[in-house]
């Protein structure tokens, strides 16, 4: 007995592989956005991953190394060598932190000002997506990617 006819039924062909299906759309879409936010790291001699580092830090001012390590998801050794980068790129510092003058990281002005760059890159990216959808249409797509990213991750 053949599983042939079984197997048709159950997994039938794509319709849509080529460049005119949305998922490939999609995924043009991620890769294309995603080097465009690269360009203004490369321009200024960083690197894919700086920017989370900025964005952190940024928001957790004074943040120590472990906090960091922890909110990137990198273990201390994995994070190390990017620091000492970004410090000698003169975007990130070691400094005294708060009271007990603990061991900390903060941006530098030029750290600052990178951060702002990237920030206005990142909005103008998603300021074009969004351009010719209202409001209603933005939370529509905004809860599509969210729900679908979460399927996507299911183990």
């Amino acid at each position: 007995m053949s599983l042939d006819p079984v197997l048709k039924s159950i997994y039938p062909p794509m319709t849509k592989p080529e460049a005119r299906s949305t998922l490939y759309r999609l995924i043009e879409a991620g890769q294309l956005a995603h080097k465009a936010l690269l360009v203004p790291l490369l321009d200024r001699g960083l690197e894919a991953g700086d920017d989370a580092v900025i964005f952190v830090l940024h928001a957790e001012l004074g943040a120590s190394e472990q906090v960091l390590a922890d909110q990137l998801g990198l273990d201390l050794d994995a994070l190390q060598p990017r620091l000492n980068r970004l410090i000698e790129r003169d975007v990130v510092a070691r400094q005294a932190i708060g009271p007990e003058l603990a061991p900390g990281l903060a941006l530098t002005e030029r750290g600052a000002r990178i951060r702002e760059v990237l920030a206005a890159n990142w909005e103008q990216l998603e300021e074009a997506l969004f351009a010719d959808l209202d409001q209603k249409k933005r939370k529509g797509l905004a809860r599509a990617l969210k729900r679908f990213v979460e399927l996507l991750r299911l183990p």
